[in-house]
């Protein structure tokens, strides 16, 4: 595999007429990272991946890959790989020659692509299935064909557009975790898009969080979900309330929300709430709450915090949080 390489986006656009997808952002993936694009449908991530990829023209700025200014250069130049959501495998050629196809085009010799295509079917342990056909797959045996068919090129970068999305819930775990050890044993950096919220917090090295075609907040999953900067972010990211105090707007995690009784002399902050709905989810339970003013809240108790004061629907209750679990949002 060659080098990784860093990208960097400077001031990129992506206008199509009148609309602005993506807004002059600025982002720096460093080499070697497993980087996701997180947000919701719309949100200009997508449109960034395939500017990215050379797929869809810059409008403005420049995307510069290593010491090398990729903006004009033809997919085919610019040292990164795609795997798109369909797959798109070719329905009448075998696996072996799906994979080796694009260094059909480079013009490689049968006996040297098929060999190559061999190597990359191992590391996605596909290799026992090379003579099939596409539609003799099932489709997490599809993703992994698409998969190496992507890296036979030994790419510097692989963009990866919502790979899992077709997949059923218990295979989506399973494969994100394939994904995560290829790339730690490739090196290379992954780009991939979701707007799943668990998926790109178990994958990602660097989340960048996407809104209306900029930049809301880059970081670690666990700086993004522990310290979100805004509104959207707390409320896109979950596991959040977002609640106005005199002093402003904070963000309150679900799991640091206590209840009590009212009456109850809190060490900290609270509001008034009633208990809108329960829901036992195994390990935890969450119980619904409606603010005054009709707020939104949910707090995520342990079952035993719950066992020891359970409450009912309709119940009046104070839903309290210590200073320190106050996080100020801009």
């Amino acid at each position: 595999m060659p080098l990784p390489a860093a990208l960097e986006l400077a001031s990129v656009t992506k206008r199509y007429g009148s609309t602005v997808a993506v807004d002059r952002i600025d982002l720096r993936i460093p080499a070697g990272t497993y980087c996701c694009l997180l947000g919701p449908s719309g949100c200009g991530k997508t449109s960034t991946l395939r500017m990215i990829a050379g797929h869809e023209a810059v409008s403005e700025g420049d995307i510069i890959l290593g010491a090398t200014n990729v903006t004009d250069l033809p997919p085919a130049k610019r040292g990164t790989a795609m795997m798109f959501q369909s797959y798109a495998l070719f329905p009448h050629l075998s696996v072996l020659d799906n994979v080796a196809f694009a260094l059909k085009m480079r013009g490689i010799d049968k006996p040297a692509r098929h060999a190559k295509a061999m190597d990359v079917l191992r590391l996605v342990a596909m290799d026992g299935f090379a003579a099939r056909l596409p539609a003799q797959l099932s489709g997490g045996q599809q993703q992994r064909v698409a998969l190496a068919r992507a890296l036979v090129t030994e790419p510097q970068m692989l963009l990866l557009d919502e790979p899992l999305s077709a997949l059923d819930p218990f295979l989506r775990v399973k494969m994100r975790a394939e994904l995560k050890r290829l790339q730690r044993e490739l090196g290379i950096s992954f780009i991939h898009v979701t707007h799943g919220q668990e998926e790109a917090m178990a994958l990602a090295d660097l989340v960048v969080l996407m809104n209306g075609g900029r930049i809301e907040q880059t970081g670690t999953p666990r700086d993004v979900f522990k310290r979100p900067r805004t509104e959207f972010v707390a409320r896109f990211i979950g596991g959040h309330n977002v609640i106005d105090t005199a002093s402003g707007k904070i963000a309150v995690r679900a799991d640091h929300l206590r209840l009590a009784r009212p009456g109850t002399v809190w060490d900290g902050s609270s509001v008034s709430a009633s208990v809108s709905q329960i829901e036992y989810q195994g390990s935890y339970v969450l119980v619904s709450l409606k603010a005054g003013g009709g707020a939104d809240l949910a707090a995520q108790l342990t079952e035993a915090d719950f066992d020891s004061d359970p409450v009912e629907v309709g119940a009046s209750v104070l839903a309290g949080w210590v200073p320190d679990a106050a996080h100020a949002l801009d």
